[in-house]
C-alpha cells in the first residue's frame, strides 16, 4: 500500500508579470526539473505538455501558487478547468520555509522550489484553490477604492504642509481641509497676498456662493482677521507654492471624482451577492463589501469559530504543562479584524446629545461583561466575537440582521405602551 504523498507530483509556481517558474518535486524532496515560461494564455497547453515528462502515468501532478489572485490568477484557472488539483500556498509559508533551509540567495527557482517543500509537507492543510469570479471582481474594485482613499491621505497631507505654512491660523476658519468650501477658498486664494484688497462682502459672496450659506459675513470677518494677526507669511518663490497648492486641489477633486465612480460599481456589483449584511445598522455598502472581500465564501468556514480564528478575534493558548495562558491574537487577517473592531465600536457607543444608546442589545451584552469583571479591551473583543457569529450565520443562510429584545427594550415597550393608555 503506498502512502498518499506518493501518488503526486508536487509543483510549485513562482508567478510573475512577464514569466512563471515552476519546480517539480517527487513525494521524497527530490527535485525532478523546473520550468520558466511566459505568462501569456497561448503557453499554458504547452507547459501543461511539457510538464508531463516529470511524471509517470500513475501519477498525478498537485500544483501549489503564492498568486492565485493576481499575476498567477490566469494560470490557475487554466489548471482548474483542466481537472488538475490546484493549492493556494501562504506567502508566508514560503517566506519561513526559505528561512528554515538557511539560503541567502533568493531567485525564482528557489522561490519555486520553496512553495513546492510547502505543498508536499501540508498538502492536506492547504486551501483548494476556488475561481469565484465574482469575489475576485469584488475585491478588485475594494482594492481600487483603498488605494483612492491611501491616495487622499497622502494629497491632504501635501496639501496641510503647505496651508500650514501660507496661513498658521486656517484651523480657526475650515475645520476640514478637503471640503468642498475649503478647497474652492485656498484655490483662489492660495496663499494670503491673494486677499489683498478682498473685502469683507466679496469673500462673504464668495464663501455662500461656494457653500457657506450662513454666517459668510462672520465666517469672512473672520478669516481677515486672522491673516492679518498671522503678520507676513510671504516667501520666496511664493509663485511656485500657489501653483503646487492648486495642483494638489485639483488632484483631490479628482481622487474624489473617481471615488465617486468606484462606489457606485461596489454598489452596484454588490446585487450579485444575496447577502443582507446592510440590514445591521453601522454596516454600509462600503463595510459590506470589505466584509465580503476579506472572508470570500463562508463556506470555507464550517463554524463561526473558524471565521473568528481566520480574523484574529478568538484567544491563543499557550500551554506547557499545568500552566495554560490565553493571549491575544496578533496574527490572522488584519485587516478583517480592523473591521470587526470598527463595527464593535460603532454598535456600543451611544450618539447625539442625549447619548441615545444606538443598540441596547450590544449596549447591554459590553457592560454586562465589564461588571463580570472583565476590562473594556476584552469586554470589546467579547462584543467583535459576538459579531462574528451574527456576521457568519447573516451569511451563511443569507437571512437579515434581527436586534434580539434585551430588558431595556422592554422597558421602553412598556413605557410606551403605559403612555398611549
Amino acid at each position: 500500500m503506498f502512502h498518499p504523498k506518493m501518488k503526486y507530483v508536487y509543483v510549485g509556481l513562482d508567478s510573475h508579470k512577464d514569466t512563471h517558474t515552476a519546480v517539480f518535486l517527487n513525494c521524497f524532496y527530490e527535485k525532478l526539473g523546473e520550468l520558466t515560461f511566459k505568462n501569456v494564455p497561448n503557453e499554458f497547453p504547452k507547459f501543461l505538455s511539457e510538464s508531463k515528462k516529470f511524471k509517470s502515468n500513475e501519477l498525478s501532478f498537485l500544483w501549489g501558487f503564492e498568486d492565485v489572485s493576481s499575476y498567477g490568477r490566469a494560470l490557475a484557472v487554466f489548471l482548474t478547468n483542466k481537472k488538475e488539483q490546484v493549492k493556494h500556498v501562504n506567502a508566508s509559508l514560503v517566506a519561513n520555509e526559505r528561512k528554515s533551509l538557511n539560503v541567502l540567495q533568493k531567485t525564482d527557482s528557489f522561490d519555486a522550489e520553496c512553495a513546492s517543500r510547502v505543498l508536499l509537507s501540508r498538502f492536506d492543510q492547504l486551501p483548494d484553490f476556488n475561481p469565484q469570479d465574482k469575489y475576485w471582481v469584488l475585491a478588485q474594485l475594494v482594492v481600487r477604492r483603498r488605494s483612492i482613499v491611501k491616495g487622499n491621505k497622502s494629497l491632504k497631507n501635501h496639501l496641510q504642509a503647505y496651508i500650514t505654512s501660507h496661513y498658521p491660523s486656517h484651523g480657526k476658519f475650515f475645520k476640514d481641509i478637503d471640503a468642498k468650501s475649503s478647497l474652492a477658498f485656498y484655490e483662489k486664494y492660495p496663499s494670503p497676498e491673494k486677499l489683498d484688497n478682498v473685502s469683507v462682502e466679496e469673500l462673504a459672496a464668495f464663501l455662500k456662493e461656494n457653500g457657506h450659506c450662513n454666517k459668510s459675513i462672520e465666517k469672512a470677518t473672520l478669516i481677515l482677521d486672522c491673516v492679518k494677526k498671522d503678520g507676513d507669511t510671504l516667501t520666496d518663490f511664493q509663485d511656485i507654492r500657489n501653483q503646487a497648492v492648486i495642483s494638489t486641489i485639483n488632484q483631490i477633486r479628482n481622487n474624489k471624482k473617481e471615488m465617486e465612480s468606484v462606489e457606485i460599481l461596489i454598489q452596484n456589483f454588490l446585487k450579485n451577492f444575496d447577502y443582507k449584511l446592510e440590514s445591521m445598522r453601522g454596516i454600509d455598502f462600503v463595510t459590506a463589501a470589505n466584509l465580503i472581500t476579506e472572508i470570500g465564501d463562508i463556506e470555507r468556514f464550517p463554524t463561526p469559530a473558524k471565521l473568528a480564528k481566520y480574523s484574529g478575534i478568538s484567544p491563543v493558548t499557550y500551554a506547557s504543562g499545568k500552566s495554560s495562558v490565553q493571549y491575544a491574537n496578533e496574527r490572522g487577517n488584519r485587516e478583517l479584524n480592523a473591521i470587526f473592531f470598527n463595527l464593535a465600536i460603532s454598535v456600543i457607543c451611544t450618539a447625539g446629545k442625549n447619548k441615545r444608546i444606538v443598540n441596547h442589545y450590544f449596549y447591554d451584552y459590553y457592560h454586562r461583561k465589564i461588571k463580570e469583571g472583565k476590562t473594556k479591551k476584552q469586554s470589546l473583543k467579547c462584543v467583535e466575537r459576538k459579531l462574528v457569529n451574527i456576521i457568519w450565520k447573516m451569511m451563511k443562510y443569507k437571512t437579515e440582521y434581527r436586534n434580539p429584545e434585551t430588558k431595556a427594550f422592554e422597558e421602553d415597550i412598556k413605557d410606551k405602551t403605559q403612555e398611549s393608555t
